[in-house]
Parts: structure tokens; sequence; C-alpha cells
């Protein structure tokens, strides 16, 4: 660009110096001085050049930095456009539906791109108005690192139209939020708004909470492992103070919907850099099915689970010895205020249902008064796997 702004200046400089072109000899009878006109046209390209120059480095820079999609706590903004007759109706599992996908990080701000999604999960999927969402990013080239890394991502909407259902999901966020504040071994969430837009014109529409979760690579990435699956696995392959704590915290939003062989809502990786050649680590997911969100279609089998309603709390963890349990339990205790202060403090729940949650978790924390109680109920029904 600055070789072609110096070739147009002197071209332009030797027409202007002749005298017998037109250029010159207007310029002398109305006394103008033809260098400054040169000026003010090379000003005018440097100035173009310059935008031109900045506009590209705003593309590259744009394409390095993050969007900070589970470093921020504000509830994202989202837009879907898709066949929801096909989506509410079919619940496609295996082959995709084409949509498109806009993100709002700002009030003035939107990125558009198109997408691919389809249906997940066993029991929402069949159960659920509204089946859990996998949307593929591959390809899609939103211009920030975060977003290009994602290649699949998991989304949660509420499960079925109503408040009630949107109370569900919304406690199932926060109790994610609760178990990454004991842990960075955790699948980060963020919380979103998300507006469904029919692209056949068929439905009208609508606005509803949700989430999206971390990606499994994502997780694998930031701990320095790599997720591993396998049927051999048992509580006992897991490093002993993770699972403990998992066991633990599931008692105590009375969730026993989990098992680490087959993985069953546990994710398991092998870290990169391990202390022991045969321990693997492993982070729990899916809560719905859980006493703190009390969830009217989470109904047990009372065969498998000697009880019939969710509220009921059963520990399903490895047997330790007293003194292993009490120590596990520490960190419940201290981190008693901060997870009551995440569901005061959340801004999109009612006091009535804030107060039952609180309430939930006061007979958790009742049976830890001393830890011997607690402790006796971990010994009782513990499994020696």
């Amino acid at each position: 660009m600055n070789e072609t702004i110096r070739i147009f200046a002197i071209e332009i400089r030797k027409q202007a110096i002749r005298p017998d072109n037109h250029l010159f000899s207007t310029a002398m009878k109305n006394r103008i001085f033809l260098p400054s006109q040169i000026i003010v046209i090379l000003i005018l390209l440097l100035v173009s050049h310059s935008r031109s120059t900045v506009a590209q480095s705003s593309v590259r820079d744009a394409s390095n930095a993050s969007f900070g999609l589970f470093e921020n706590e504000d509830p994202l903004e989202i837009v879907l456009q898709y066949d929801l007759t096909t989506y509410l109706r079919r619940k496609p599992k295996e082959e995709y539906i084409k949509g498109k996908i806009t993100f709002h990080p700002g009030s003035a701000d939107s990125i558009t791109r198109d997408i691919r999604l389809r249906t997940r999960g066993v029991f929402r999927h069949t159960q659920c108005y509204y089946a859990p969402l996998e949307l593929n990013f591959r390809n899609t080239g939103f211009g920030y690192s975060d977003l290009d890394s994602i290649r699949k991502i998991k989304m949660v909407p509420q499960c079925n139209p109503g408040r009630e259902s949107e109370k569900y999901v919304l406690i199932e966020y926060l109790i994610y939020k609760m178990f990454s504040t004991l842990t960075d071994t955790s699948f980060k969430v963020r919380l979103l708004t998300v507006k469904y837009i029919d692209s056949e014109n068929r439905q009208k529409p609508f606005t509803q909470f949700g989430f999206f979760i971390e990606p499994v690579k994502m997780l694998a990435a930031r701990t320095n492992s790599m997720e591993i699956e396998s049927r051999a696995l048992t509580q006992k392959t897991v490093y002993p103070h993770m699972i403990d704590r998992i066991a633990i915290f599931n008692y105590m939003i009375g969730n026993f919907d989990w098992a680490v062989p087959n993985q069953h809502n546990i994710k398991t990786f092998k870290p990169r850099v391990f202390e022991s050649e045969y321990l693997v680590t492993a982070v729990p997911y899916d809560f719905d099915f859980t006493g703190l969100v009390d969830a009217s279609y989470a109904i047990p089998d009372d065969k498998i689970t000697g009880t019939t309603s969710i509220r009921d709390r059963i520990f399903l963890g490895v047997c330790r010895s007293r003194e292993v349990y009490q120590q596990a339990l520490v960190e419940f205790l201290e981190k008693k205020d901060e997870f009551y202060g995440l569901i005061n403090e959340f801004p999109y729940l009612d006091a009535k249902q804030k107060k039952k949650m609180i309430y939930y978790l006061d007979t958790f924390y009742e049976q830890c008064t001393g830890k011997q109680r607690i402790v006796s109920v971990f010994l009782n029904s513990c499994k020696n796997f």
C-alpha cells in the first residue's frame, strides 16, 4: 500500500510540472498551489490505509481473545433458531437439525453463526417436553479462542413449560456451582436466557432459562488430564479424597442416582501427571434427580433404593474409618456459609424456594453436629466395593 501511494504521488507531480498540462494551466490561472492538493490526497489515502489496517488487526485480535463463556457469572443471552416442531415431536438423537445461534455478550453486541443440534439424555429425553440438547459448533468460527475450541457442548433447558420446571433448572445450576466451591475438578456451568425461534414459523417464539455445561475436553485440558471410560472402574480406583467428597456431596443434596462403574452420572479422568498409576479422578454431573431439586418427576424405584421419596438421603460411598469420614466432613462445614450464600444471593429464585432449599441443607448440617451422628450413618450404609 505504501509503495502504491509513492508511485501515485510521483506520477501526479510529473503531470503537475508540465507547462502544457491542463492541471498546471488551471492552477496558474486560479493561483492554486497544486502540491497542497497532492498532500491532501496523500493524507486521505494514508488515513484510509490506516483504518483498513486497524480493522484487519481487530479481526486478528478477536480470534485470539476469549469470550469468557465460563468465566462470567451473569446470565448469557442467546437466541436459538431451528425447526422446533421436529425437535419437539421427533426429538432426533442421531441426526442433526440445522439451526442458528446468536450470542448477546452485551446490549448492543451480537454474534450469529450457523450450527447443528440434536437431542441427548436418557430419562429427560423421554420424560421432558424439552429434551436436553447437544449443540455442534464444529467449523463455526466465532472468532473467540474458547468458543472456537468447542466442538460440541451440552445445553440443559427446562424440562417442561411453566414456572415449576423453571425452578428445577435453576436449582440444578446452583448445585453445579456448589460443587465447584469445593474443587476445581468440577464442571463449570453458565446460566442462559434462551430465546427459541421456530425457523419454520409454525410456533411462537418463547424465552426460558437454561445453562451450558463445560465440555469434557475443555475440563480435561483445564485439569491436565484425559477422559477414560471403563466398566472395571470402581470407587476404590478413584483418588480417596475425591470419591469421599463426591459421596458426601451427593448425600448432602439427596442424590443416589450415580455410580462409578459404567460411569453413571460420573466422568472419570486420568491425570497426565499422576501420583498413582492406578487411580483416577472423578467429576459428578446431572443433578435433577435429587432431593434438593425435588422435581415432581423424580420418583425413585423403591425396589432398588428402598425408598419412594426423593427427599430421603442414602449414602453410597465406599467404607472408610470413622476418622477418615470426620476429616472429609471438615470442608463441608467450612463451606456451609458459602453454600447458603449462593442460594440466598441468587436473584432468580423466590424467597419461598430459597427457604425450602436452606431447610433441606439444614437437615444435613444438623446431622453433622459433633460429626458422630452422620459418621454413624455413613458406617451403617457404606459399600465395600
